[in-house]
Order: C-alpha cells, then structure tokens, then sequence
C-alpha cells in the first residue's frame, strides 16, 4: 500500500471514529440533562422497570399474554439500557482508537521525510 493510501486510509478511520466520539459527547450532554435525567433515567428506567417486575406478581395479570408483554416490556428496558452504555462504551474506544491512528499517521508523515 503507498504511503498515500495509508494516509487516506487512516484520515477516513479518524472521521469514523470521530463520529462515535461525537456521539457518547451528546450521550454525556443527555445524561447531563434535568429533564433526561427525570423523563429517561428516573421515569422509564427506574420506576417504570420497578412498576412493570411489581405488576409481573400481580394476580390479575397471570394470564399468558399479559406476562409475554410485561416480559417484552421488561426486556426493552433492558435493551435501551444496554444501547446507552454501549454508546459510552464505543465512544471511548474510539477516542483511544484516534489517538493510535493520529499516532501511526505521525510515525507514516516521518518515515515520508
């Protein structure tokens, strides 16, 4: 590969990562947000989570198809908390990701000279 095409290469790798960096920044400005804070974090993943595993025991909703949808409820809770911390999660890697390509363009730029 030349040495233009390990430029180009590690340029287009730094604008992926960078918009996974930007992406956990405006994860971070969410979570820094009153009302995220009250709406997402407190409302729907706290309280409506202890809501739905107290209505899960309720003996009025035993029935088969009212457990699958309390079940399914409970899941995607789970699931739009686990999207949240993987955001985080990629935002950081590709942080150190950028500084190791930033680093190697470096290290390529100084061979060139």
């Amino acid at each position: 590969m030349s040495y233009q095409q390990q430029i180009n290469e590690l340029d287009a790798n730094i604008k992926e990562l960078q918009g996974m960096v930007d992406l956990g920044r405006s994860l971070d400005a969410l979570r820094k947000n009153r009302h995220f804070k009250k709406v997402i974090e407190q409302g729907y993943l706290e309280e409506e989570a202890v809501r739905l595993v107290h209505l899960k025991g309720n003996v009025n909703v035993q029935d088969g198809r009212q457990q699958a949808s309390i079940h399914k409820q409970i899941d995607s809770i789970g699931c739009f908390a686990s999207f949240l911390d993987l955001v985080a999660q990629k935002a950081e890697a590709a942080a150190e990701a950028i500084d190791e390509c930033e680093e190697a363009r470096a290290e390529l730029e100084a061979e060139a000279d």
